[in-house]
């Protein structure tokens, strides 16, 4: 749980409101009190501090964005921005372009040096303004790039690989003698991150996906049999599917990486599935893109990030459901809808973009203090610093046994296995 920092803080932060290092938050709230607590059970509270390690007036700050698009990435880069120049005084924040690609000048556009008029209204815009990509960068050259640039504060906002990079990042500085603070922001999608209750941009993603899922029911509705299915985001987590699937409350199966379902069988998906639609003449299934890899054969590699690449699972549902519809002789209308990308590439809500705003003043003042080799967790609706390392370990999942999965089950009427 310990916190690297660069060094001992000197300056007086220009913040009236600061926290103490010694305040910790509990990883759970819920404690079996027969097993004793460990000294260091909890996470440093995040928030700015009295001292400061860096002069204020000597930082040029860095802001990277890497992996897939993410509502609320812009309202990151807005805050931040705003947190270092006007409660800090920094003068200078660069924005590295196409994500870790710009950091190695070989690869990368140059650094935009940004200004307020660059972040006024970038807020309301999806996606984000400095670009992304996937893969890792040449830790050697970027830390050679940003020594030449006289950076000596980072923040990385991305999900576990782009982590991961940073902390390289810290090592690779530290053996050259140069105190860079790396500090990084969680951003999936998926909500997958382990130590965040809920990761920037998720609720965006579900109120769209919901969304989807309206209009596919009333396209399952409106039909003799009809059977729509909506592949949704979430490669090894179902968060945004059974976020969406309890939004909407029209959902007939849900199917996530974490519960693997068979298909064929008495007790499988396809007979479960006939029996609703001669029951009720229509469902819909929302599937996560990560569901089912278990009944997809062949392998199909991995991406640019090391990620292994998933199967496409929404046609072959679809073309599993089609024969066997047809060889069960019942007239059915199957339509598939993919809005994958589309749930993440719109601006954040209002709840997101304040969860945004709060994550990037925080991911400030840890920087600011000279802290490094983090990333900003939240946990009990506090934010709280995370070892990089220890958030590489770890990732998020829906629960089988947990009361968000029970109702999931309650409210598509689906049993809790297709065995």
């Amino acid at each position: 749980m310990t916190i690297t920092t660069l060094g001992e803080p000197r300056f007086d932060s220009p913040l009236r409101q600061t926290v103490r290092d010694d305040l910790r938050v509990p990883a759970t709230l819920v404690r079996d009190p027969a097993a004793p607590a460990a000294p260091d059970d909890g996470f440093e509270l995040a928030g700015p501090r009295a001292k400061l390690f860096f002069d204020p007036a000597t930082v040029r700050a860095g802001i990277v964005t890497c992996g897939g698009l993410c509502p609320g990435i812009n309202n990151v880069i807005r805050s931040l921005f705003l947190e270092l120049h006007h409660a800090y005084g920094v003068p200078e924040i660069l924005g590295f372009r196409d994500g870790y690609r710009g950091l190695d000048p070989a690869r990368g556009r140059p650094p935009l040096r940004l200004t307020a008029e660059h972040v006024d209204k970038i807020h309301t815009e999806g996606g984000t303004m400095l670009g992304t990509s996937r893969g890792p960068v040449d830790t050697a050259l970027a830390v050679d790039h940003l020594i030449a640039l006289g950076v000596n504060m980072l923040f990385t906002i991305g999900g576990d690989g782009t982590q991961r990079g940073g902390r390289d990042l810290v090592q690779e500085a530290r053996r050259r003698g140069h105190p860079l603070a790396v500090v990084g922001i969680p951003k999936t999608v998926d909500n997958d991150v382990a130590f965040v209750t809920r990761t920037f941009g998720y609720l965006t993603a579900v109120e769209q996906a919901a969304h989807m899922l309206t209009c596919a029911h009333t396209e399952a509705h409106s039909v003799r049999n009809g059977v729509s299915i909506v592949k949704l985001m979430g490669r090894d987590a179902g968060f945004i599917t059974v976020g969406a699937t309890l939004a909407s409350q029209d959902v007939n199966f849900c199917l996530i990486p974490e519960v693997p379902f068979r298909l064929d069988g008495p007790g499988g998906l396809l007979a479960a599935l006939k029996k609703r639609v001669l029951d009720r003449n229509h469902a819909l299934i929302a599937v996560a893109e990560g569901a089912g890899q278990e009944l997809l054969a062949g392998g199909a590699g991995t991406d640019a990030s090391g990620n292994a690449k998933l199967k496409d699972i929404g046609p072959f549902l679809r073309e599993r459901i089609e024969a066997y519809f047809k060889a069960e002789k019942i007239e059915s209308t199957i339509r598939y809808i993919d809005p994958s990308y589309l749930v993440r590439s719109v601006p954040a809500d209002a709840e997101d973009a304040i969860l945004c705003d709060q994550f990037a003043r925080h991911a400030a003042h840890a920087a600011m203090a000279g802290k490094t080799g983090l990333v900003i967790g939240q946990l009990h609706d506090e934010f709280v610093h995370v070892p990089i390392e220890l958030l590489a370990t770890q990732r998020k999942r829906v629960d089988p046994e947990s009361p968000i999965w029970r109702s999931v089950l309650s409210a598509t009427g689906q049993p809790a296995r297709f065995v």
